[in-house]
């Protein structure tokens, strides 16, 4: 663990912070510093957006044997880029009858929603904008305002549609986050803490996944399952069922508000993969096994940022392979999933792991 200290990014941070307060006041030090943060995290979610669409239109293509967007750009790596450009430049239309002001917040809402639970993710060590000692209730606790987004988007758009959409999303976004909750309390017992450092800090001798026993990976299990379904992703679009609601809850939004809604998804997506790569699988920490110093000495000297994206990419791979390989599920399959299986199995997952940690039979 000795290597990692190469790539610890607190003395960048604190060398900018003490650069900033001795050339401006306090007040003007954390403005400054907010600002900045702001438009790392504003870049961020451009190029992830591009990215995400881009990598979903190839492993959907790979999945059903076809080459996916080919011709503008290098093997199509300008298309994503091309429709962003395109979607600024659409007009943004809306409904005579919608209301205007609820209409056009709600887009702003799930984005805002998604800064919040970006902010306190640990991508390394050290490069966290925010670390809360409650950050994992805190993830779950701002994720959840995103549905009040759809739920306004669908109310105001005054279509059918986009009603039927809203309630089907509320119905299932507020179900199945009782049991992503509830898998991650399951590692909150052996952790002892709800603080995402904390947490990354405790799997520094091995992962939860694995030093959890079968407890942890039911828990994980449970958690990708109850994830891919809060981010309204198939086979759980009920939601946006184009068959049956044309675009659910964002059917009647164009131009820069429909892509609000479509970086959203995939920025959750992002959220719920780096949530599930940092308490099942370690967050940056590297890859170690055992007493093999030479191996773990090597896996020490890849950065924990590349880390970090290593995992998170392996996680988002999961859930699009979910997406494109299963097929939507009826809503009324979709609320039994929840309520007949995987809630009561997350509490008796729950029970089981604080026997096992009590007994002390975790590694």
């Amino acid at each position: 663990m000795k290597i990692l200290s190469i790539y610890d990014f607190s003395n960048l941070t604190q060398a900018i912070h003490t650069w900033l307060s001795g050339k401006m006041s306090v007040v003007s030090t954390q403005v400054v510093e907010m600002i900045l943060v702001g438009t790392v995290f504003l870049l961020f979610f451009a190029v992830l957006g591009l990215v995400l669409v881009y990598a979903e239109r190839k492993v959907c293509a790979i999945i059903q044997v076809r080459l996916g967007p080919m011709r503008v750009g290098k093997w199509g790596t300008a298309q994503t880029l091309a429709d962003f450009i395109k979607l600024v430049f659409k007009e943004p239309l809306i409904t005579r009858d919608a209301d205007k002001f609820l209409f056009n917040l709600a887009p702003f809402i799930i984005i805002i929603a998604s800064f919040m639970a970006v902010a306190v993710m640990p991508f390394a060590k050290g490069l966290q904008a925010m670390d809360f000692d409650i950050g994992l209730f805190y993830i779950s606790a701002v994720s959840s305002i995103g549905v009040t987004s759809i739920l306004v988007a669908g109310w105001a758009s005054n279509s059918k549609y986009s009603l039927i959409g809203a309630i089907r999303s509320g119905a299932q976004i507020l179900s199945y986050e009782l049991s992503a909750g509830l898998s991650l309390l399951t590692i909150v017992i052996l952790t002892g803490s709800l603080q995402l450092s904390e947490i990354v800090e405790s799997q520094a001798d091995g992962w939860w996944i694995w030093k959890g026993h079968v407890s942890s990976i039911i828990a994980f299990v449970i958690f990708i399952i109850a994830g891919t379904a809060e981010t309204n992703r198939g086979p759980f679009d009920m939601a946006e069922a184009e068959s049956e609601l044309t675009a659910g809850f964002h059917t009647e939004y164009s131009g820069i508000k429909f892509a609000f809604f479509f970086l959203a998804e995939y920025v959750n997506m992002f959220i719920i993969a780096a949530i599930g790569a940092t308490v099942f699988f370690g967050g940056w920490m590297p890859l170690h096994v055992g007493n093999f110093e030479a191996f773990n000495n090597i896996m020490d000297y890849i950065p924990s940022v590349v880390w970090f994206f290593m995992k998170v990419s392996a996680i988002i791979f999961l859930m699009m392979w979910f997406r494109w390989t299963f097929p939507r599920l009826r809503i009324d399959q979709l609320l039994t999933l929840e309520w007949k299986y995987l809630l009561p199995l997350s509490l008796m997952n729950i029970l089981l792991m604080a026997f096992l940690s009590l007994m002390g039979w975790h590694f």
